[in-house]
C-alpha cells in the first residue's frame, strides 16, 4: 500500500511541475505577443496574444482540477475526485472554442472594414519566438500526460500544441503583412480561428465522452482479459468492463472459478488478479471483481443497464 501511495503521490507531482512550467510559460508569452502585437500592429500576433491569455486561465484552471482530483476518497465521494479532471478538460475545450469564435469575429471584421496595417518586425520575432517554445513545452507536456495518464494534462497539451499551429500562421501572416500584402494579416488571423475550434471542439468531445464513461480501447481490454485468466483458479473472464475517472482507470470483472471452490480460495485467487493487473497498470486506480460459478447453465447476471 505505501508503494501504491508512492505512486500515485509522484503522478500527481509530475502533474504539479507540467501545469507549473506552461503557468509560467504562457506568463512570459502573453506580455511578449500582446506588447509586440499592440506595439507592432499586428492583428494576429495581438490575437495570438489574447489566445495565449486564455492558455493562461485554461492552465491555472488545470492546477486547481490537480489539487481537488488528488483529495482521497470520502462519505460523498466514494469513488475519488478524478472526475475534476475531466471537468476541467471540459472547461478547456470551452475556453479554446470562445477564443477561436473571438478571433474569427475579430479577423472578419478586419478584413470588411479594411482595419488593417503594416506590422514592424518586432511582431514577426515575436511569432517565430512562440513557434519555438510552444512545440518545445507541447511534447514535454504529451509525454508526461500519456506517462501518467492525465486527461487535463494531455488536453493542456493540445492546447499548447494549438499555439504553436497558431504562431506558424501568424508569423507567415505577419512576414507577408511586413512586405506589403496587409491584407494577409487578418486572414491568417482568421485561418488560426479555425486551428483554434478543431482543438477546442475535439477537446470537448473528448472530455465528454470520458465524463459519460466511454469505454477503454479494445487493446487494453484484452490485456487484461489476458492477464486476468492466466491466474491459476480463473477458468474465463465472463465479462469486463472499464473506465476512466481523472487519471485513473476503474475495471469491472467478473470471472468465472469452480463452483465448487470456497469463498476463501475464490477471494484469494481474486486477489492474486487484481495484484497482477495493478502491478502490470500503474494507471489502474480499482478493480471490482465479481465471481461467477463456471459451467453452470442455470447462473443469470441480473443487470439494468
Amino acid at each position: 500500500m505505501a508503494q501504491e501511495d508512492l505512486q500515485r503521490s509522484t503522478r500527481f507531482d509530475a502533474a504539479d511541475r507540467v501545469v507549473r512550467l506552461g503557468i509560467a510559460a504562457n506568463l512570459v508569452l502573453v506580455a511578449i505577443k500582446m506588447s509586440a502585437g499592440h506595439f507592432g500592429r499586428s492583428e494576429a500576433v495581438f490575437a495570438d496574444g489574447v489566445e495565449s491569455a486564455c492558455d493562461l486561465a485554461v492552465a491555472v484552471g488545470t492546477l486547481v482540477a490537480m489539487r481537488i482530483s488528488r483529495a482521497p476518497s470520502d462519505s460523498r465521494h466514494p469513488y475519488g475526485h478524478g472526475r475534476v479532471e475531466n471537468i476541467a478538460a471540459l472547461m478547456i475545450g470551452a475556453v479554446i472554442l470562445a477564443t477561436g469564435v473571438w478571433i474569427m469575429f475579430t479577423s472578419v471584421h478586419s478584413i470588411f472594414y479594411h482595419a488593417r496595417g503594416r506590422p514592424a518586425w518586432i511582431a514577426v520575432a515575436a511569432a517565430a519566438f512562440t513557434i519555438v517554445a510552444k512545440e518545445l513545452l507541447a511534447r514535454y507536456t504529451l509525454r508526461v500526460g500519456h506517462r501518467i495518464g492525465s486527461p487535463s494534462i494531455l488536453a493542456l497539451a493540445q492546447d499548447h500544441r494549438k499555439d504553436a499551429l497558431t504562431s506558424i500562421a501568424t508569423l507567415i501572416g505577419a512576414g507577408c503583412a511586413l512586405l506589403g500584402a496587409t491584407i494577409l494579416d487578418p486572414i491568417v488571423a482568421g485561418l488560426t480561428a479555425l486551428l483554434i475550434l478543431k482543438t477546442g471542439w475535439e477537446t470537448f468531445v473528448s472530455a465528454s465522452h470520458e465524463l459519460m464513461d466511454s469505454a477503454l480501447p479494445d487493446e487494453q481490454i484484452r490485456e487484461v482479459t489476458k492477464l486476468a485468466e492466466s491466474v491459476a483458479g480463473v477458468e474465463h473472464v465472463h465479462e469486463i468492463k472499464g473506465r476512466r475517472s481523472g487519471q485513473f482507470m476503474i475495471i469491472d470483472l467478473k470471472l468465472e472459478m469452480d463452483s465448487e471452490m470456497t469463498v476463501r480460495h475464490s477471494h484469494e485467487v481474486a486477489t492474486r488478479v487484481k495484484r497482477l493487473i495493478f502491478d502490470a497498470y500503474p494507471a489502474v486506480g480499482d478493480v471490482m471483481i465479481h465471481v461467477n460459478p463456471h459451467d453452470d447453465p442455470d447462473h443469470e447476471d441480473l443487470v439494468r443497464l
